[in-house]
């Protein structure tokens, strides 16, 4: 019986649409304000949050929360934004990217992760959340997501999908440095010694070796 998902659903006093979905001992609240939201792509987001939160929990921090709220946010302008253990998406995104699945992958990342304030540099965040898109996304391709081929003039701390790229050639050779920047990140023991003591060379220095053969196998 613990596969069973168990779903109820009701409006506000706002007016707001609120279904709380449960599964396999974990718990999605999903508020819409948007009225002509896309019901297809609420239930691919609830599916997608279903089949890579515990992946993620699993691979990263047993420990995260089990409970998360998704909020289809009318007043949010940007594309998505988490704080705790809620996610924030801009329904206006969703009209002009519906394929955009993965965005769900990259904002739950941000939940599992539970750095805090101090954890470490931003670019190591955001590096990380999208490297996981990259290895667990459901749909990338269709959302024409990839990471992008080296360029002259990037540097490892631009951050998102550039650190994720640089993060999946270092990991080509040397596993879990992934993993070992999540896991200091969280425990606020980040520092650039970190890249050197699993890898065997600084920080610039591997970047220096990733600019010579940025090669993805």
């Amino acid at each position: 019986m613990a596969g069973l998902l168990f779903a109820s659903a009701f409006s506000t006093a706002s007016g707001q649409d609120k279904e709380i979905i449960k599964k396999k001992g974990y718990t999605l609240t999903f508020i819409n304000e948007e009225k002509s939201f896309d019901a297809a792509l609420k239930t691919r987001m609830i599916e997608t949050f279903f089949k890579v939160y515990p992946e993620l929990m699993k691979e990263y921090n047993e420990k995260t929360n089990r409970e998360v709220t998704f909020v289809i946010d009318t007043a949010y302008k940007g594309v998505a934004a988490t704080g705790g253990d809620r996610v924030s998406y801009s329904p206006e995104w969703f009209k002009k990217h519906p394929e955009d699945i993965d965005v769900v992958t990259h904002e739950v990342m941000h939940i599992v992760q539970a750095y805090g304030d101090g954890g470490g540099p931003w670019w190591v965040t955001e590096g990380i959340a999208d490297y996981v898109r990259y290895k667990f996304g459901v749909d990338n391709e269709g959302a024409k997501w990839s990471l992008p081929a080296y360029k002259e003039g990037q540097k490892y701390d631009n951050g998102y999908r550039i650190t994720a790229r640089f993060l999946a050639w270092i990991e080509q050779s040397k596993p879990s440095i992934v993993k070992t920047l999540d896991k200091n990140m969280r425990a606020h023991t980040y520092t650039d010694e970190i890249w050197k003591s699993h890898t065997g060379k600084t920080l610039d220095e591997l970047w220096a070796a990733y600019v010579q053969n940025p090669v993805l196998k």
